[in-house]
């Protein structure tokens, strides 16, 4: 690989939104992960709860994806209570495949989006606004904290 190359890769690894996919379903969690690849995200996977908490831990990320039906039963859920108590406050999103999740009438359960991953183009349009209001946000606290 030439020099440029991997200067010009280097740079777009930069500018990619990191997105944390938790799956404990491997073939789900591959595609996935292949999916949002595609779609011009950085993404790192795991396949339980605890090695996405360490992952959280060593890495910031713009978003984290975890299965609502992980195990044990409420493993998602927690995932995403211990990621939004992260000081950079990473997007989260349950995917489920499954209709018959009790929804809010917007599209949350306990606080959380819910998004159905059989919908490509709607998942990546869902993840980029996701994406996006995070980083309105930050930039919101950014421009706050710099008035004072």
């Amino acid at each position: 690989m030439s020099a440029k190359v991997a200067v010009a890769l280097e740079i777009r690894a930069i500018d990619m939104a990191k997105v944390l996919l938790v799956d404990d379903d491997p073939t789900s969690r591959l595609t996935l992960q292949a999916v949002l690849t595609m779609g011009g995200y950085s993404v790192d996977a795991a396949s339980s709860a605890a090695e996405a908490i360490g992952k959280l831990e060593s890495t910031e990320y713009s978003l984290v994806l975890s299965d609502l039906h992980a195990d044990p039963s409420d493993a998602g859920l927690q995932l995403m209570a211990f990621a939004r108590s992260m000081q950079y406050r990473p997007a989260t999103a349950l995917l489920t495949s499954s209709r018959t999740v009790e929804i809010a009438p917007v599209g949350r359960v306990r606080g959380d989006v819910l998004i159905e991953p059989q919908d490509v183009p709607e998942l990546l349009e869902k993840v980029a606004d996701l994406i996006g209001e995070r980083a309105s946000r930050m930039l919101q606290r950014e421009l706050r904290q710099s008035r004072n």
